[in-house]
C-alpha cells in the first residue's frame, strides 16, 4: 500500500495520546517509590517492588502486539480498540494507587496500573509504523517523543505544584500525602482525555486484502504460543543488536526509577525518609522529632520530583530540535542514539559529584537528551528492519530487551552492583552511568544501514 506524506498536525493528532501514557509513566516513575517508603518499604527491598513493571510489560506487551496485528474493528480499526481499553483500566489504577492503605495493596495496584498502561503503549508504536511513510518514521518516533517530554515535565512537577497552590504534602506515618493524591487523579483525568483525543482525530489504514486478512487470522487462530515461538526464533540479527543496546539502556533508567528518591533526597538532600520504628511515638519529643525529618523528606522528595521532571523537558527540547532536523535532513540513527546515550551516562554519574542541589538540573538535562533518544531512534531503527506484516508483534517482542534488564535489577541486580561500590544508595546512580555508557557504545553492532539511516529515493 502507498502511503501518503504526513503533515505535523496529523503526526502530533495521531502521537498525542502519548502525553497521557507518559503521565502515567512520570508519576509511577516519579513517585511510586515514594509511596512505597511512606507505606514503610526498606530501600533495599525498593527495587524488588518494581518488579511488577518489567513482568507485566514482558507478558503483556508481545500478547497485545500479536492480537493487534489480528484485529480489525469496523469504527475503532486495529490499534485503537487497545488504547481505549488501556486508558480506562490506566486512568482507574492511577486514581486509586495513592489511596493504598497498606504496603502490599500499592504493590499489587502498581501490577494493575503498569499492565493497563502497556495495554495501550505497544500499539502506538506499531501505529506510527502503520501510518507513516518508512522516510518518515525516524520524524514521527521524535515527534512522539516531543510529546512524551512534555507528559514527564509536566506530570513529575505536579505534587509540587500541587503543593505550591497550598495542598498540604504532610500526612500522618503511613498516609501518602494529599497532595500526591491530586496529582495521581490529575494524571488519570489526563491519560483517558489524551487518549480519547487520538482515537477521535486519526484514522487507520484497513488491510489491503480484506479476505486475506480473514484468512491468515483463521490460519493463526490457536497458534499463538508457536507463531510467539517462531517470529523469536526468526529476529532479524539488527533486532538482536539494538536488543543489546536496549539492556544497558533501561537497566540504567529502572535504577533511576527505582532508587533516584533515596538516593537523591539521601545524598544531596541530606533528608533521609524516616524509619517508624525508630521513634517512639507515645513520647511528643519523639513525635515532634519524627514530623521534622518527614517534613524535611516530604519536601526533599517533592524536589527531587520536580528536578527529574527536568530530564521530560530536555528530551522534549532535544526531540524538538531532532523534529525540525528530521523533517528536511537525513538522521543518522546510529551515531545520533550513541552520543545521546553517552551523554545520559555522565549525567547519571555527575549526581554523586554534584556540590549543590541546584546542579542537578544539569545532570538531569544529560539524562533528558539520552531518554529523548531512547525513545526514538531505537523504533525508528527496528522499524526499517522488520516485516511490515508482523510490526505489531515485533515491537511487542522488542520490548523483552527493555523488560529483562528490568527484571535482573528488581531481584537484586542494582543491589548487587552498586554494592560493589559502596553502601550508599547514590552508587547506584553511578551503575546507572556506566550502563549508559556501554548502551552507547553498543551502537557501533548497528551495520545495517536501512536502519541506520533512510532518505526518500
Amino acid at each position: 500500500m502507498k502511503k501518503r506524506i504526513l503533515g505535523f498536525w496529523e503526526i502530533w493528532n495521531m502521537s498525542f495520546g502519548f502525553l497521557g501514557i507518559q503521565f502515567g509513566f512520570a508519576l509511577q516513575g516519579g513517585f511510586m517509590s515514594r509511596i512505597f517508603q511512606t507505606l514503610g518499604a526498606e530501600k533495599d527491598n525498593i527495587p524488588l517492588l518494581w518488579i511488577a513493571a518489567p513482568l507485566t510489560g514482558l507478558l503483556i506487551q508481545p500478547i497485545i502486539g500479536y492480537l493487534s496485528d489480528k484485529t480489525w474493528h469496523s469504527k475503532l480499526g486495529r490499534r485503537r480498540p487497545y488504547f481505549l481499553i488501556g486508558a480506562i483500566l490506566s486512568s482507574i489504577a492511577l486514581f486509586i494507587v495513592p489511596h493504598s492503605p497498606a504496603l502490599w495493596v500499592a504493590a499489587g495496584l502498581l501490577w494493575v496500573l503498569d499492565a493497563s498502561i502497556n495495554v495501550s503503549m505497544e500499539p502506538f508504536r506499531a501505529l506510527v509504523a502503520d501510518k507513516l511513510h518508512e522516510s518518515q518514521r525516524s520524524y514521527g518516533f521524535v515527534v512522539q517523543t516531543l510529546i512524551i517530554g512534555i507528559g514527564t515535565w509536566v506530570a513529575s512537577n505536579l505534587p509540587w505544584l500541587v503543593n505550591y497552590l497550598g495542598v498540604s504534602n504532610e500526612a500522618a506515618p503511613g498516609i501518602v500525602p494529599m497532595s500526591v493524591k491530586i496529582a495521581f487523579a490529575i494524571g488519570a483525568l489526563v491519560f483517558i482525555t489524551s487518549i480519547l483525543y487520538t482515537i477521535f482525530t486519526t484514522d487507520e489504514y484497513p488491510p489491503e486484502d480484506m479476505e486475506a486478512f480473514n484468512k491468515m487470522k483463521a490460519d493463526t487462530k490457536g497458534h499463538f504460543v508457536r507463531d510467539i515461538i517462531e517470529n523469536i526464533g526468526n529476529m532479524p540479527p539488527t533486532m538482536i543488536k539494538l536488543g543489546v543496546i536496549q539492556f544497558f539502556s533501561w537497566f540504567a533508567f529502572f535504577t533511576m526509577w527505582s532508587l533516584a528518591m533515596p538516593a537523591l533526597t539521601e545524598h544531596v538532600y541530606n533528608a533521609p525518609a524516616p524509619v517508624e520504628t525508630a521513634f517512639n511515638f507515645q513520647e511528643v519529643a519523639q513525635q515532634t522529632a519524627f514530623n521534622v525529618a518527614n517534613k524535611k523528606y516530604q519536601d526533599a522528595s517533592d524536589n527531587v520530583g520536580s528536578v527529574m521532571g527536568v530530564y521530560g523537558l530536555s528530551s522534549m527540547v532535544f526531540a524538538l530540535l531532532l523534529t525540525f532536523y528530521a523533517s528536511r535532513k537525513r538522521v543518522n540513527r546510529k551515531y545520533t542514539h550513541m552520543a545521546s546515550l553517552i551523554l545520559g551516562g555522565i549525567g547519571f554519574i555527575s549526581m554523586y559529584y554534584v556540590p549543590d542541589p541546584s546542579y542537578l538540573y544539569i545532570s538531569f538535562i544529560l539524562i533528558g537528551i539520552a531518554w529523548g533518544s531512547i525513545l526514538s531512534m531505537p523504533y525508528a531503527m527496528l522499524s526499517s528492519s522488520i516485516d511490515a506484516n508482523k510490526m505489531g508483534v515485533y515491537m511487542g517482542l522488542f520490548n523483552m530487551f527493555i523488560v529483562l534488564p528490568q527484571i535482573i535489577a528488581a531481584i537484586g541486580g542494582i543491589n548487587y552492583a552498586y554494592k560493589l561500590i559502596g553502601e550508599e544508595t547514590i552508587y547506584s546512580m553511578i551503575v546507572a552511568g556506566i550502563c549508559l555508557i556501554l548502551a552507547g557504545l553498543a551502537n557501533l553492532l548497528i551495520v545495517n544501514k536501512k536502519a541506520i539511516a533512510y532518505t526518500i529515493d
